[in-house]
């Protein structure tokens, strides 16, 4: 692919990621400005669930899944990256109106004293509550994007002959979405309704095509 083609291969795709800016200013801004939320997200499962500080490093992993997917994706299979786009950014912008709608949060995390142990994990999830608040949570945006990220590479032609990449992207994402209720990141019920986010695009952008007869 010489310089010209990557140009034009980058033009009509490359747009979609501006929409980066746009989540995260609205992101934080909300994170800073919702303090006290009207709604404690809260299910009597999520009191079976127990805390695992090890669950940090898949939940982190979540950075590593988007880069890969829409990397791989947007070079290798366009139309797959930009139903991912569409899928995910639009279901990030639903999420955030419902936390200014609806602004929830979470009182469910233990304090590092209560979990009484130390360790590299610990001390990772202890700088990962200093910086997220306990606000924004529900629809989970991490499970939302890990499932749209899963479909869409699933679905992509990078998997058409490889039956273990779709087990590798689902087992991926599905780990990411137990990691936030084991972390205590979220509740059930944040999982729940991230995940009914992602999956509505499935009728939409997923359906399979009939074949002329």
């Amino acid at each position: 692919m010489n310089l010209s083609q990557l140009r034009s291969r980058c033009k009509p795709h490359q747009w979609f990621q501006l929409y980066w800016v746009v989540y995260l200013v609205w992101f934080f801004w909300l994170d800073l400005t919702i303090k006290n939320p009207k709604y404690i997200i809260h299910s009597p499962l999520d009191d079976s669930i127990p805390f695992n500080e090890w669950f940090v490093f898949p939940y982190c992993s979540w950075f590593l899944l988007l880069a890969g997917v829409t990397a791989l994706l947007w070079w290798y299979d366009t139309a797959s990256y930009d139903k991912l786009c569409l899928s995910m950014f639009a279901g990030m912008t639903f999420c955030l109106i419902v936390y200014m709608v609806l602004p929830n949060g979470l009182d469910i995390r233990p304090t590092a004293e209560a979990v009484g142990r130390s360790n590299i994990a610990m001390r990772i999830m202890q700088l990962l509550w200093s910086a997220d608040a306990s606000v924004n949570v529900c629809p989970s945006i991490h499970c939302q994007s890990s499932a749209c990220m899963a479909l869409a590479f699933s679905s992509s032609t990078l998997t058409e002959k490889r039956p273990g990449l779709k087990v590798l992207a689902w087992v991926w994402a599905a780990l990411i979405c137990a990691s936030t209720v084991f972390t205590k990141q979220h509740s059930i019920v944040d999982v729940v309704c991230g995940l009914a986010v992602a999956f509505v695009w499935v009728p939409v952008l997923y359906r399979p095509h009939r074949k002329n007869s």
